[in-house]
């Protein structure tokens, strides 16, 4: 049975698991994929304005600055099936929009969270559901989702926070429980389901223990309980 990994157990790489028979068809994964990494670069550039210093403003642009090139990344892949990018993402915006206004967090530091949490959990995913896509398109794909996103950046302003007033510790891990429900909902709602209209619960379970695995381990690094 699935479960999840002790700390201190290696990491385990979420691509492992089969992901193929789950992946949307390419055009489909692109857009969601390409509106999920707008709407991370939307809440990073949005943060720079609250961050407490100018140290924190440039690690913060630089992260959403990482995040919109992949993003663009994925907009170019589009245009390789000469389809226009906007329309391609409209039908998911809607969804995705309301997902990131309950996500977005209350002050700097939850948005923070959001951005390390959520940006993790739905990389691992998105690069979990490249590996089924067809020929080249799955390399080119896993290389834009697999490039340097900001994550250490972000992590490391929010050590900052957190040694300079250690009683963000326990609110900023009960906000980063409050935030996977969310985010795995919205990862879900991405795959391909069955003609039936009822996914394999038994074919899901191993993608969701890993994805939960992983998070985990982020949040430990940053000494949060997830």
């Amino acid at each position: 049975m699935p479960r999840l990994h002790t700390r201190g157990e290696p990491e385990i790489n979420v691509n492992k698991v089969d992901f193929a028979e789950l992946t949307p068809p390419l055009e489909q994964f692109l857009a969601q994929a390409a509106y999920l990494q707008l709407t991370v670069f939307e809440t990073l550039a949005a943060a720079v304005a609250g961050a407490p210093d100018t140290e924190s403003k440039e690690a913060v642009s630089t992260a959403a600055a990482l995040s919109l090139k992949k993003h663009h990344g994925l907009i170019a892949e589009i245009a390789r099936k000469r389809k226009d990018a906007a329309a391609a993402m409209a039908p998911y915006a809607g969804r995705i929009d309301e997902y990131r206004s309950r996500t977005i967090g209350s002050n700097w530091y939850e948005t923070m969270v959001t951005s390390y949490v959520t940006a993790g959990l739905l990389d691992d995913f998105s690069r979990g559901l490249a590996s089924g896509l067809p020929g080249e398109s799955a390399r080119r794909v896993s290389d834009i989702l697999g490039s340097d996103d900001g994550h250490r950046l972000i992590a490391d302003e929010l050590r900052k926070a957190i040694g300079a007033d250690p009683r963000l510790a326990s609110k900023l891990a009960m906000w980063g429980r409050r935030l996977v429900g969310d985010t795995l909902l919205i990862a879900r709602s991405s795959l391909a389901i069955p003609a039936s209209g009822h996914p394999d619960e038994a074919r899901l379970e191993p993608v969701f223990t890993e994805l939960i695995a992983a998070h985990t381990r982020r949040m430990d690094a940053l000494g949060l309980t997830a």
